[in-house]
């Protein structure tokens, strides 16, 4: 299959392999920040291919992951209503909020829908004028734009029963975030071709040279991957730290103009709270004013959240790069995809998800643990 056969060329991966064995001459802590290429990481064992110099460590890039629990609670409780029909793509219904999942209010009665397209639901609207029809959109930069168009057409149509639950985040200022923690330990990023083929290139230059780390931008096949790791770790190598696009197939300096021009008509930059991460400033978008009746937390006023987290998980610290998966004391015992604590163990592209499908179920052979039973490598 063209794209996807081509980029999984075992010859051609372990060519780059020697490439990198040949340039590496000391330690490296890369991170990868979309958990699209977390699962094709452990997918292929490219981590477990690479010199022991080099460590990838997984960040924060899955939208489910990210979405805060106080944000999953309103989602619960607007499903809840009578009157209400509330749609969403289907690795949503499984996360847990404090105490439940939309699995869980569709089974109490509550009519929440599967949904493939934000555009499903404005339809869903239009059949149903005399209910609220709710999308939860969520995500980064590569679910805003279609979300924001939908909220375009409601307005453009003229159908006032649909609204938006927003959880939208951006990835530069969580990058800024990561590199501002006294825990880091990141060295070089690998940038998601998706979100830089909508947003461009041109908001990283800033961040490379304030913290002196190369970002490159690569996709989500093997070779991508493995090309992104060369590229950084040449750099790192000979002490540079600027943008490399290793994904030109892809993205474009400038991204997608209508899509951008979109993203700046119907949303507004705002602070947004990650889960296990904390309010990161300026790293979310809202509804803007001109489209804030669409706006589903302003229609439905839900108030009195008290979210509580399960004390046990530790998917925080994992979607921080402070942990490996397999590391937290819950992982595969009491917290499993059928059992799961937090998102990172439902997601499709949760970190937790991907050490349990492709079976990392045990320590690495160097780490044990202190007598906290926290790991100590």
């Amino acid at each position: 299959m063209k794209y996807i056969e081509e980029f999984q060329d075992p010859a051609l991966a372990e060519r780059l392999l020697d490439e990198i064995r040949a340039a590496v001459t000391r330690p490296w802590a890369l991170m990868e920040v979309c958990g699209g290429q977390t699962h094709t990481i452990i997918r292929h064992g490219i981590d477990q291919l690479l010199p022991d110099e080099v460590e990838l460590i997984h960040g924060p890039g899955c939208p489910v992951c990210v979405t805060p629990l106080e944000v999953i609670d309103k989602a619960l409780e607007i499903a809840s209503r009578p009157g209400v029909i509330f749609c969403s793509f289907g690795d949503m219904l499984r996360v847990p909020g404090t105490g439940r999942d939309l699995f869980q209010v569709r089974g109490e009665g509550g009519d929440v829908r599967v949904v493939y397209s934000p555009l499903d639901a404005l339809r869903v609207a239009q059949q149903n004028p005399d209910r609220e029809v709710v999308f939860f959109g969520i995500g980064f930069e590569t679910t805003a734009p279609p979300n924001a168009m939908t909220v375009y057409q409601a307005r453009r149509l003229g159908i006032p029963n649909f609204s938006l639950l927003v959880s939208h985040v951006r990835v530069p200022p969580a990058i800024e975030a990561i590199m501002r923690s006294p825990n880091c330990r990141v060295q070089a990023f690998l940038a998601a071709g998706h979100v830089c083929s909508v947003m461009g290139t041109d908001e990283y230059p800033g961040l490379a040279e304030r913290y002196r780390v190369p970002i490159v931008v690569t996709g989500f096949e093997p070779l991508d991957i493995l090309e992104g790791v060369r590229r950084t770790v040449l750099q790192l190598e000979r002490g540079e730290h600027t943008v490399d696009n290793a994904y030109p197939r892809a993205v474009r300096p400038e991204g997608n103009p209508a899509a951008r021009a979109m993203l700046a008509d119907v949303f507004e930059v705002t602070d947004r709270a990650w889960r296990g991460i904390g309010v990161i400033p300026d790293s979310g978008w809202r509804l803007s004013s001109r489209y804030r009746e669409y706006d589903a937390e302003h229609r439905f006023q839900v108030t009195g959240i008290d979210t509580r987290e399960p004390a046990a998980c530790r998917s925080g610290e994992v979607l921080q790069g402070l942990l490996k998966p397999h590391e937290c004391e819950a992982f595969g015992t009491v917290c499993t995809p059928r059992t799961p604590l937090g998102a990172t163990m439902v997601s499709s592209e949760g970190a937790c998800a991907a050490y349990y499908l492709y079976r990392r179920l045990d320590l690495p052979a160097a780490v044990t643990r202190s007598p906290e039973g926290s790991p100590v490598v």
